[in-house]
């Protein structure tokens, strides 16, 4: 199976949404992961919240939690949140970057709106 990450600077927000949503729609697919090139202590709470509202989902029980690039697996495609930094810590560069606003700290109006984009996003994939 191959495999798919999601990468964005500190992996506690849109990475990591897209992550959950990558294993309920493209489990059969992909196996998927996300992480950044720093991390927060841990996952947006706003993120958690909300994701637990839409679609049921717990990241955290889910053992998702902030990681570094060089946490995870090497993948055979990389998709950038949209951070608009380079990355030098990757081997290579992006597969895609979906160019998405950080909805950190934004109402939960903003969340939801890059939720479903990132959810079309994973559906088309």
């Amino acid at each position: 199976m191959k495999k798919i990450a999601f990468i964005c600077v500190h992996n506690s927000c849109r990475s990591q949404m897209a992550e959950a949503l990558g294993r309920i729609y493209l489990k059969d697919k992909y196996e998927c992961y996300s992480a950044g090139s720093m991390t927060k202590d841990r996952i947006n709470e706003d993120a958690l919240r909300i994701m637990k509202e839409l679609y049921g989902v717990d990241m955290e029980a889910m053992g998702q939690y902030p990681k570094l690039i060089d946490q995870i697996p090497e993948c055979d495609i990389l998709i950038s949140m949209g951070c608009n930094v380079s990355c030098p810590i990757l081997s290579r560069s992006f597969d895609d970057d979906w160019g998405l606003i950080d909805p950190s700290g934004m109402s939960d109006e903003t969340f939801k709106e890059v939720i479903k984009e990132i959810e079309r996003r994973i559906k088309a994939l």
